[in-house]
C-alpha cells in the first residue's frame, strides 16, 4: 500500500465509490487479502445496488457466451471470430468459482441470487441460419461448448420453446443452439449479500446518500475526498483522505474519472444509452416459456440492446421479459441528470467524441428509430420471437441506464467501444471502471486485472498468489485449454452453486 496519512483521523485505506456489484466484488477480495485493510463505500442513493446491479436493470444473464451472438461476429470472408466468446466464458467461470467459495464459507446464498436456466440462440431466414450452424461448429470444438445442441428442425425448437414457434411461418427457415449449462443471476441479491457481509467486518464502513463532489491527489501521492452528505443536506461539508480510490459508480465513474485530472483519464467520453423491457402480466405465458432465448441485433445496435426473450427469477418469482429497447438520454445513471452528457464534454474528449459519432451513423440512426417506436412498433418486434403474443399481456418497463466508452485513437481520431475498460493512474492509486456489457458477469476477472495493476507488489507476493488460487483455483490457468481442470472445477462450481451440469436434451 501507498503511504498512509497517519496524522488524518479521517482516513481510509481503500474508498470504493458506488455500491454495485464491481464495489461489492472488490471489497470482498481486497478483505480476504489483507483482513485489516480500512475500507470506505460511498453511495450516492440511500439504498445497495440502485442501479445497474438491481434484477430489473440488467439482463442477469450471467454472460458465458453460450447464447449471445454478438460475442461471435461474423467476419467480412463470412467466418465466425469466437475469439471474444472464449474470454468471456473464461471470464465467467472466475465468478462462478470466486461465488462458490463465497458459498462454502455461509457468505453467500447461492438460490437467492443463481439458478439453473437454458440458454439459447435463435435465428430466422437463410444466411442467419447459415450464420449459426458456422457458429455451432466453431464452438463446439471446444470443450466447454461441447454439449451444445444444433437444430434446423422446427419441431425440436417447438419442445424447447414452443412459445417462438407457435403461430410462426412453417415455410421460415430456423436454427437454434441449446445448453443446459445457462444460468439467470439476480446481481442485485448478489450484491447486497456481499455488502451485508462486508458491513459487519472490521474497519468497513458504508455510506448512503453521501455523493463524491470532488477528488484531488495530495503531493504525498494520497487522495482528498469531498463529499455531500445527501440525507443532512450538507454541501462539500465532509472530507476523507485515503490511499486508493475505485469508482464503481457505473455511468457516474466517467464525470469522477474527469474530476480526478489523473493523464490517463483525458481523452475518454461517455454515450449514454437507455433501455426498456415488455415485462409479461400473463402467468400462463410465463410458465410455458423457460429458456433465456438470444438472436441477432440489428444493424447499428449496441450490444445491450441484442434481443432476447428471457425467463428470470426475481424476488422469489418466475417473470419473462422481452427486449431490451433501445433509447438516448443525456442522463449516465437512470436517478442521474439530464446535464451529464453535456457536463462531460471537455477540450479534452470533444474531437473523440465527434469523430465516434460521425463513425456511428448506424447507432445513431437505430437509437432514434428506437425512441420513436409506438406500443405497436414494440410488439411487431416482439413477435419475431413470441409470434402470438397479444399486448394486454404485457408492460413497458424502463431498464437500467448505460455508458458506452468513447475514446482516442490514433488513426481515426475517436471510437465508440463496447466493453468494459479499467483506467488507472500510473501509481495505481486510482482506478476507474468505464462501460458496459458483460460487465456484472465478468466482475471478478475484471477486479482480478485491477488488483495486478493497482496493487502490484502485494499481488506478486506468495500471500496474496496462495489466498487468490484457494478462492479462484483456476487462477492464472484458462479453463478453455484444460478439459480436465475444466471438468473438475465446472463439477464443484455445479455441485455448491445447486446448477445443472450441462445435460443432452
Amino acid at each position: 500500500m501507498r503511504k498512509k496519512l497517519k496524522s488524518a483521523a479521517n482516513y481510509s485505506d481503500v474508498v470504493l465509490i458506488g455500491a454495485g456489484v464491481m464495489s461489492a466484488t472488490l471489497g470482498v477480495l481486497l478483505k480476504e487479502l489483507q483482513p485489516d485493510l480500512k475500507i470506505t463505500i460511498f453511495e450516492r442513493l440511500d439504498l445497495i445496488a440502485g442501479e445497474s446491479s438491481e434484477a430489473w436493470n440488467n439482463a442477469g444473464t450471467g454472460h458465458a457466451a453460450l447464447c449471445e451472438l454478438n460475442y461471435t461476429p461474423e467476419k467480412p470472408d463470412g467466418s465466425v471470430d469466437g475469439s471474444k466468446a472464449l474470454k468471456i466464458y473464461d471470464s465467467f467461470q472466475l465468478s462462478r468459482q470466486f461465488w462458490a467459495y463465497l458459498v462454502e464459507k455461509n457468505i453467500l446464498s447461492p438460490e437467492d441470487f443463481i439458478q439453473s436456466v437454458p440458454h439459447m440462440s435463435f435465428v430466422h431466414g437463410e444466411k442467419n441460419v447459415s450464420y449459426l450452424r458456422k457458429r455451432f461448429d466453431l464452438l463446439t470444438q471446444y470443450h466447454v461448448f461441447k454439449d451444445m445442441l444444433y437444430t434446423e428442425n422446427p419441431e425440436e425448437i417447438k419442445n424447447w420453446i414452443p412459445l417462438v414457434m407457435e403461430g410462426r411461418d412453417a415455410n421460415q427457415p430456423v436454427a437454434a443452439t441449446y445448453t443446459d449449462a445457462g444460468t439467470d443471476v439476480n446481481f442485485g441479491n448478489l450484491t447486497r449479500m456481499l455488502f451485508d457481509h462486508l458491513k459487519n467486518m472490521d474497519g468497513v464502513k458504508i455510506r448512503l446518500k453521501h455523493e463524491v463532489t470532488d477528488l484531488e491527489q495530495l503531493e504525498d501521492g494520497n487522495w482528498c475526498i469531498t463529499l455531500d452528505n445527501l440525507a443532512t443536506k450538507k454541501r462539500n461539508k465532509k472530507k476523507i483522505y485515503t490511499s486508493f480510490v475505485f469508482v464503481g459508480a457505473g455511468g457516474g465513474a466517467l464525470p469522477l474519472l474527469e474530476k480526478s485530472k489523473i493523464e490517463e483519464g483525458k481523452g475518454f467520453g461517455g454515450f449514454p444509452v437507455s433501455g426498456q423491457w415488455l415485462k409479461c402480466n400473463n402467468p400462463e405465458v410465463v410458465e410455458r416459456h423457460n429458456a433465456k432465448v438470444y438472436g441477432k441485433a440489428a444493424v447499428g445496435a449496441p450490444p445491450m440492446s441484442v434481443p432476447h426473450l428471457d425467463s428470470r427469477m426475481i424476488d422469489g418469482q418466475k417473470e419473462l421479459l422481452f427486449g431490451p429497447y433501445a433509447g438516448f438520454t443525456t442522463r449516465f445513471l437512470k436517478e442521474g441528470s439530464l446535464l451529464d452528457l453535456p457536463s462531460s464534454i471537455k477540450l479534452s474528449n470533444i474531437v473523440p467524441m465527434m469523430q465516434a459519432g460521425l463513425q456511428n451513423i448506424d447507432l445513431t440512426k437505430y437509437l432514434i428509430e428506437q425512441v420513436r417506436q409506438s406500443p405497436e412498433d414494440r410488439l411487431e418486434a416482439l413477435k419475431e420471437y413470441f409470434p402470438n403474443a397479444r399486448m394486454e399481456d404485457w408492460e413497458l418497463l424502463v431498464a437500467g441506464q448505460r455508458v458506452q466508452v468513447i475514446k482516442k485513437d490514433p488513426v481515426k481520431g475517436g471510437v465508440l467501444e463496447f466493453g468494459t475498460e479499467i483506467v488507472a493512474a500510473s501509481d495505481g492509486s486510482i482506478a476507474a471502471l468505464l462501460g458496459a456489457s458483460p460487465g456484472a458477469s465478468t466482475a471478478v476477472d475484471i477486479m482480478l486485472k485491477l488488483l495486478e495493476r493497482c496493487f502490484k507488489d502485494e499481488y506478486n507476493t506468495e500471500e496474496w498468489q496462495s489466498k487468490l488460487k484457494a478462492m479462484i483455483p483456476s487462477f492464472g490457468q484458462s479453463l478453455i485449454s484444460n478439459d480436465e481442470l475444466f471438468n473438475q472445477i465446472n463439477h464443484w462450481t455445479n455441485d455448491v452453486l445447486g446448477l445443472k451440469s450441462a445435460e443432452l436434451a
